[in-house]
């Protein structure tokens, strides 16, 4: 008999195309994901993929398993979305992915008050800045900072977030603005819109540092290495000033999404709730 474990491996590397991809997807090793896969075709007694250096090409026989095979994904994630509300007193778990820097600076710190008020909600929180796929379950709700386009979810404006260039009081008091240097994030991270506009008020001057975290960011302009565009509620923590004038700054809206079949789930609502206030505007 097929294991559905297995099958779960075997669709993240037909989705994904290469152990690694699908090893991230799954929060797993690559070793992990081959070894799975393998055991499938052995249980199976048929090759699915066509093993290349780089790349796993399904075959012919392997297609016609991943399309079945996702349907069947599908459903079982259904199914978990359906019985999400369950009856008694156990603690339901919610995970919920956020960006790494709203996670810790804006949701962590209100958990305790909302556990007072929900006693039987329980919150698992993935600090992520990738765009875990809801669909999947690899998470009930995500925070995010661009909006979602995939027609199945359920999308709520929460509030905004302020871009400001910010760095350690020190740092700008010993430099001319001709002298400033600039922290960005590393080349995965190029298209985002405060790197974009971080790269272009930093007009063609120094980078002195790129990192893929926005908190190494937050450390570095601390430590007066150079300046950074950051989140204007990190800058009491770090001891950090506006470059600068104030009025140059960019906003990135915060969206809250959850897939459809959640849209009844009081939980879910209440979860949902808690994050709105969170990240409201006023905050």
């Amino acid at each position: 008999m097929l294991d559905w474990d297995d099958l779960r491996f075997f669709v993240a590397l037909a989705d994904e195309g290469s152990l690694s991809a699908a090893a991230r997807r799954l929060r797993v090793d690559h070793a992990t994901v081959a070894r799975r896969v393998q055991a499938l075709e052995e249980k199976a007694g048929i090759r699915l993929f066509d093993r290349r250096p780089r790349r796993y090409l399904l075959t012919e026989k392997g297609r016609l398993v991943a399309e079945r095979a996702r349907r069947m994904e599908g459903e079982v994630f259904a199914l978990e979305r359906d019985i999400l509300e369950t009856e008694g007193e156990a603690p339901v778990e919610i995970s919920v992915s956020a960006p790494p820097v709203l996670t810790s600076f804006l949701l962590t710190p209100k958990i305790a008050a909302f556990y007072e008020a929900r006693p039987r909600i329980r919150l698992r929180l993935v600090a992520d800045v990738r765009n875990v796929s809801l669909t999947r379950r690899e998470a009930d709700i995500a925070v995010r900072l661009s909006r979602p386009t995939d027609p199945s979810l359920i999308i709520r404006k929460a509030g905004s977030v302020r871009y400001l260039l910010l760095a350690s009081p020190a740092y700008l008091a010993t430099r001319r603005p001709e002298q400033y240097g600039f922290i960005l994030f590393d080349d995965l991270l190029d298209e985002t819109p405060q790197q974009v506009w971080l790269k272009r008020m930093a007009a063609g001057r120094e980078t002195v540092l790129r990192t893929n975290d926005l908190g190494v960011q937050c450390a570095a302009a601390a430590a007066g290495v150079g300046i950074a565009a950051l989140p204007d509620f990190v800058a009491a923590t770090y001891g950090l000033k506006v470059a600068g004038d104030e009025g140059e700054h960019i906003m990135r809206d915060i969206y809250i999404t959850y897939h459809h079949d959640l849209r009844d789930s009081d939980t879910i609502a209440a979860a949902v709730g808690f994050l709105a206030e969170c990240l409201r505007p006023e905050r």
